[in-house]
């Protein structure tokens, strides 16, 4: 079995960050003929095509870009083990890649990751956000440590990953004093017939919804609807119709968007889940978010009264 050659394996990240063999040639200090016979000799060694031509420059392959995310990470750690050797901290530095579900409002993902800013270590947190099966592809590729979402493992996606909740709180809804103004019944009656903007499928919120609506045999519009929930707000802060929220951050979302509160259900209740590949969490930077989850009450973070 051969060994990973870094000096190719080197080649290779430069020019992919690069974009052709020539401007790497300049960065590098060596000929445009010894950087691609040493692309093509790595390539070969590798068994993959690493890059194909696209005009003048190179693109990556598929497995060329599954290369460069592992390069990516290794001469980043060279970086910084020659920062470490020079001012000799006293601790490495922590790294936390995490991805968070686009169904996660930003506010409630900061929130659930901020107890690993109080950790003692020095912190770098890598955030990627996406769709829930691209993440946890990525998290089986041991490229994330964890994925932050609204759900527990889907049983349909072959990863094998554990499920760990963080914590649950009821719904707010908002919208701006015009709309509730033009919509002046008590809550939840002002929903009937009124405009609603809706979470997008992927959110585990949008059935649950759905299901309180109909019970309460409310028949709102839907006047639209958003995969990104800043996005949605962004609608409700301009009018578009009435928007509902983790309570949780109700308080943000008013100040934020400048909306009003219009009422509060715990009939309705959001779950937050981390999702490892571990059954026992052991990152430092997790395991704080994990203990402060458990420590704390989610549902608690807000002053918000029940209004149904």
């Amino acid at each position: 079995m051969s060994q990973l050659n870094y000096k190719h394996l080197h080649y290779f990240w430069v020019v992919a960050k690069a974009g052709s063999i020539a401007r790497a040639s300049e960065q590098l200090h060596l000929t445009p003929q010894t950087i691609s016979g040493q692309l093509s000799l790595f390539e070969e060694v590798q068994g993959e095509q690493l890059f194909k031509k696209s005009g003048r420059n190179l693109e990556l392959t598929e497995a060329g870009r599954l290369v460069l995310s592992y390069a990516e990470e290794i001469f980043s750690l060279g970086q910084e083990l020659e920062q470490v050797l020079h001012h000799r901290p006293t601790e490495r530095t922590v790294q936390l890649r995490v991805g968070v579900s686009d169904a996660v409002a930003k506010a409630v993902a900061y929130r659930l990751l901020e107890p690993a800013l109080a950790l003692p270590q020095t912190l770098r947190i890598n955030c990627r956000e996406g769709k829930l099966d691209y993440l946890l592809a990525e998290l089986a590729m041991h490229k994330l440590d964890i994925v932050i979402t609204d759900t527990p493992m889907p049983p349909t996606v072959k990863v094998k990953a554990y499920t760990h909740q963080l914590g649950e709180c009821g719904i707010s809804f908002f919208a701006t004093k015009a709309l509730v103004q033009q919509y002046p019944a008590p809550f939840p009656a002002c929903l009937d017939a009124a405009p609603l903007l809706l979470p997008g499928e992927d959110s585990a919120l949008r059935s649950k919804l759905m299901h309180w609506l109909s019970t309460q045999q409310l028949h709102p519009r839907i006047a639209g609807e958003f995969d990104d929930s800043a996005l949605m707000s962004a609608f409700g802060q301009a009018g578009a119709g009435f928007f509902a929220a983790p309570s949780s951050i109700a308080d943000m979302v008013m100040r934020q968007y400048d909306v009003s509160l219009v009422g509060h259900t715990e009939q309705i209740r959001e779950q937050f889940y981390a999702i490892s590949v571990q059954r026992k969490l052991s990152h430092p930077a997790v395991l704080a978010i994990s203990r402060a989850a458990q420590q704390s009450n989610f549902g608690d973070l807000t002053e918000t009264p029940e209004l149904a």
